[in-house]
């Protein structure tokens, strides 16, 4: 195994800031005009389509959602939610503990790495500062792909962008998007991050994964020593 593709939320990042999303998004709802909890629902009924581009931007996005929910913001108005909406996204990415560690050790090892991940907007306009970034070999982001999980094309694409086969491939995740069982059926080696320590991060997974595979860790330094064995 010469390479690992990684999930993005609830993997990579904290599984705690999972639970800080509501209020985070309510947040920017606010700064629209629009009561949180109604900007809240509109943001959680779109997140399918948020994934794959459908509304473009962030501030494209956020000026639909307003529309949406019966609000015409001003310039000025969009671009102050559009700022919260940003700030609320970084506390929502930032990393699990040891992650960064973790994987600079992993490259250290040899592995390239890749990041696969259901997102929309944010994370991709905001990867250059992200601290995974340096790490990341090939990033595939569902927003920029126009496909998401577990869509075949994005392990060929994670694989092909990383110069080895699939076969080469451990897949990390924690199971959202059936994205254990598309890195199965494409060929790659499944990992269960169980987040073992951070159990309330389950009711926040969308369309949960039933695959069980072979391999699980509870955290991510887990992977130092499985990925050395099972080479």
């Amino acid at each position: 195994m010469r390479a690992i593709v990684f999930d993005y939320y609830g993997t990579l990042s904290n599984p705690a800031g999972e639970s800080e999303r509501r209020e985070l998004y309510s947040r920017t709802g606010e700064v629209l005009g629009i009561d949180g909890g109604v900007f809240w629902a509109a943001m959680v009924d779109s997140f399918r389509e948020r994934i794959v581009g459908a509304y473009g931007d962030t501030r494209a996005t956020l000026l639909a959602m307003a529309r949406h929910c019966g609000i015409e913001p001003s310039d000025e108005v969009l671009t102050a939610a559009l700022q919260a909406q940003i700030e609320g996204a970084r506390q929502t990415q930032r990393p699990r503990p040891d992650a960064v560690k973790t994987l600079t050790a992993l490259r250290e090892r040899g592995f390239r790495l890749a990041l696969m991940s259901d997102c929309s907007s944010e994370l991709v306009e905001d990867w250059p500062n992200n601290p995974f970034a340096p790490l990341i070999d090939a990033p595939v982001f569902s927003w920029r792909e126009r496909v998401r999980k577990p869509a075949s094309a994005l392990y060929a694409a994670a694989a092909s962008r990383l110069g080895v086969t699939p076969a080469d491939c451990w897949y990390v995740g924690d199971g959202g998007g059936r994205e254990l069982r598309g890195a199965h059926d494409a060929g790659m080696r499944p990992v269960l991050v169980t987040n073992a320590a951070h159990p309330e991060a389950a009711q926040h997974r969308a369309d949960p994964d039933e695959h069980i595979p072979d391999h699980s860790v509870d955290d991510l330094p887990e992977l130092l020593d499985l990925c050395g064995w099972a080479a």
